[in-house]
């Protein structure tokens, strides 16, 4: 798998529990995305960023954009994280959306997070609750999956976090 690093940025700590049992399964170094620097992950052959999913974009691929000049040349991947379950149609919107250009080609897995309103900032609770309302006007047999799961996870507090979802990136890394 060569020498890699892991870098992430998770706001309420699933990506940070991801990167984590990523770091268990590789033996990678880790970092916080917002602490990492080109240089340093110019050593590495491969990198890693988990990022967490909010309003559609993927939190830390800013690194990525910034650094992709000295990163030419490395296994790279990008593993998100949302709240919604795993939906293909989803995940192929959120690359088409997050990874333009010449970053296109990075292949993006995917791994469901948690919920948890309480521990929420007021403007995302806000976002939130915004959003449960404008889904609640559609009729429930016209829900996309991740409708159902932000309808289903108003006022609960869940974990759907999971090792099996690091099983598509780990055989990915493995592959030369």
């Amino acid at each position: 798998m060569g020498r890699g690093i892991i870098l992430y940025q998770s706001k309420y700590g699933a990506t940070e529990k991801y990167a984590k049992w990523l770091q268990e399964c590789t033996t990678y170094d880790i970092a916080e995305t917002k602490k990492a620097r080109a240089e340093t992950a110019a050593g590495y052959d491969v990198l890693i960023l988990c990022g967490g999913i909010y309003a559609s974009g993927i939190a830390g691929l800013s690194f990525l954009r910034k650094n992709k000049k000295a990163l030419q040349g490395k296994k790279i991947a990008v593993f998100c994280v949302g709240a919604s379950p795993y939906d293909e149609k989803a995940l192929a919107e959120i690359k088409a959306h997050n990874l333009k250009e010449d970053l296109k080609d990075i292949p993006v897995f995917y791994g469901r997070g948690a919920w948890d309103e309480a521990s929420m900032t007021l403007s995302d609770r806000t976002m939130c609750r915004m959003l449960q309302k404008a889904v609640a006007k559609k009729d429930p047999s016209e829900y996309e999956p991740w409708m159902s799961a932000l309808m289903c996870a108003a006022g609960e507090t869940c974990d759907w976090t999971d090792r099996k979802y690091l099983e598509p990136l780990l055989l990915y890394l493995r592959q030369e």
